[in-house]
């Protein structure tokens, strides 16, 4: 089947990568095994894939009063946790054959390119996996921020949002059990119903450069190739 979609951001969170078992390692190998085998089957059908993880697996920003770290300051250890996780990831695609390069926000030349643009996009046409770390390199942005910011620099078709459900529902399918999922949303739906697909920076983003975001469940093997074939997987905001 021909891919919908040419050139993709995948947006991995940071709790994803821990995986279901609740270790207490900073992230589960087999999720990031089964990321890296889901990512090489949409490679392998010529689709250009950039990718952002989070860092919330690591070190989550909290607040200045609980934690006394000030903000900027705990802003800028996420983004070091991001950059963590994506050599992780990294070093998983490598291993199964999948060209990638990392690039970080900040510099940091021993373990990762510098971002530049042009040089990212030429890594997505020879079809090399490109991982952004360290978010935008600045402190009060999330890294939804980041991959919104990303994946319209990097003229994507779509930004792929991957998480622990299976698209967006009108309450926390976690908590929830009455909550009902949505297939389709127009980005004014998702601001009426104040849905919280992603913050608002990201969102507000993606709305003014008509960017479609998909929500959809990353931990169950294969979905990523669905989504990218166009079946009807988690919910389209457009």
């Amino acid at each position: 089947m021909l891919p919908m979609y040419k050139r993709v951001l995948l947006k991995l969170s940071g709790e994803a990568l821990l995986g279901p078992d609740g270790t207490n390692e900073p992230f589960s190998p087999k999720i990031i095994e089964q990321y890296a085998h889901d990512i090489k089957s949409v490679i392998e059908l010529g689709v250009q894939v950039a990718v952002v993880i989070g860092g919330g697996n690591i070190y989550r920003g909290m607040n200045e009063a609980d934690s006394g770290i000030e903000r900027a300051h705990g802003d800028y250890m996420g983004m070091l946790a991001t950059v963590i996780n994506g050599m992780a990831m990294q070093a998983m695609l490598e291993k199964i054959g999948v060209y990638t390069r990392l690039q970080s926000a900040i510099n940091m030349e021993q373990v990762a390119e510098p971002y530049i643009r042009r040089k990212a996009m030429r890594h997505l046409e020879k079809g090399r996996v490109v991982i952004f770390g360290a978010g935008t390199g600045n402190p009060y942005f999330t890294t939804d921020t980041a991959g919104s910011l990303r994946a319209i620099e990097m003229k994507a078709d779509v930004i792929l949002k991957g998480t622990r459900v299976d698209g967006i529902y009108t309450a926390d399918p976690e908590k929830d059990p009455t909550a009902t999922k949505f297939e389709q949303l127009s980005y004014q739906e998702c601001l009426d119903k104040r849905l919280k697909v992603m913050d608002m920076t990201a969102f507000t983003l993606c709305m003014e450069n008509k960017l479609p975001i998909i929500v959809f469940d990353m931990n169950r093997p294969g979905n990523l190739l669905k989504v990218i074939e166009g079946m009807n997987i988690g919910t389209i905001v457009k």
